[in-house]
């Protein structure tokens, strides 16, 4: 099989920035979304949501990316993923309110019609122990400013954040926390922490609520949800599974109760 565009692109800026050189006394190598362009589109370039699409001297060498600004990136021996685990979970059945015509649980074929089936069905309120939940933030938006540590196969090395581009695909606002939601429609080995993390340590630092990352895949009829933490929110690498659970929609559906009153805290009163 022939070399892809992405692949020869990285090694025609590998010899001209001399990346392995640098990494190899620093420890880590910067480069620009201007650089990159030059040989091709930045956006093509550094998306590798999971460890099997990394171009070939990124897996030669151990390497992975990491944005660091709107226009910045740094390469090194980053320990990047996450691998999902692959305890057997029992199936938790869900039905579907009977009224909604513009919804079909056969066809499902992006994450935002995912997480819509996920939030009407109320798989993230089950999951999440959470009565009420709206959703509140989604799509792209600056990371802000902060630094963290990472594992890298030289030890761990301090990565400065300013002003990220990152996307949360959804996020969904209960009474005791704020739901960050990244979703795939389909199954696979591994994810990208950053994913997780980056809108993580946006809203931690934004809000007095607990923060939870939660991971949704879609896949053969099936919604998988993971709810993840930070052990230490300063260390990309302190990921940890708190909880995993399946659901499966079935075919009866249900009449769709309505909804209960707010509790008493919801209503504003006035003086």
């Amino acid at each position: 099989m022939g070399k892809s565009k992405n692949d020869i692109a990285w090694e025609q800026i590998f010899e001209k920035h001399r990346i392995l050189e640098t990494i190899s006394s620093t420890g880590r190598a910067c480069i620009s979304s201007a650089d990159i362009n030059v040989f091709r589109e930045a956006r093509l370039m550094t998306k590798f949501d999971h460890r099997s699409q990394l171009p070939a001297l990124f897996a030669e060498h151990n390497l992975s990316i990491l944005p660091t600004s709107r226009g910045t990136y740094e390469i090194g021996t980053f320990q990047t993923f996450c691998e999902f685990n692959k305890d057997d979970t029992a199936v938790t059945p869900i039905t579907f309110p009977a009224f909604l015509e513009s919804m079909d649980i056969s066809n499902i074929t992006s994450e935002a019609t995912a997480m819509n089936f996920a939030y009407v069905a109320k798989i993230l309120h089950d999951f999440s122990g959470e009565q009420y939940l709206f959703p509140t933030v989604s799509g792209r938006m600056s990371s802000l400013s902060f630094d963290f540590e990472i594992d890298t196969f030289n030890g761990p090395l301090v990565i400065e954040v300013d002003k990220a581009q990152i996307e949360i695909d959804g996020g969904y606002e209960g009474h005791k926390s704020l739901i960050l939601i990244e979703a795939k429609n389909y199954r696979t080995e591994d994810f990208l922490i950053r994913q997780l993390y980056y809108p993580y340590r946006l809203w931690a630092g934004k809000i007095k609520k607990m923060v939870r990352p939660f991971f949704l895949t879609y896949s053969n009829g099936i919604f998988h949800l993971r709810e993840y933490e930070f052990t230490r929110p300063e260390h990309y690498n302190s990921i940890r599974l708190v909880r995993h659970r399946k659901y499966l929609v079935e075919k009866r559906y249900r009449i769709y109760e309505p909804l209960l009153p707010f509790p008493a805290d919801h209503i504003s009163k006035g003086r």
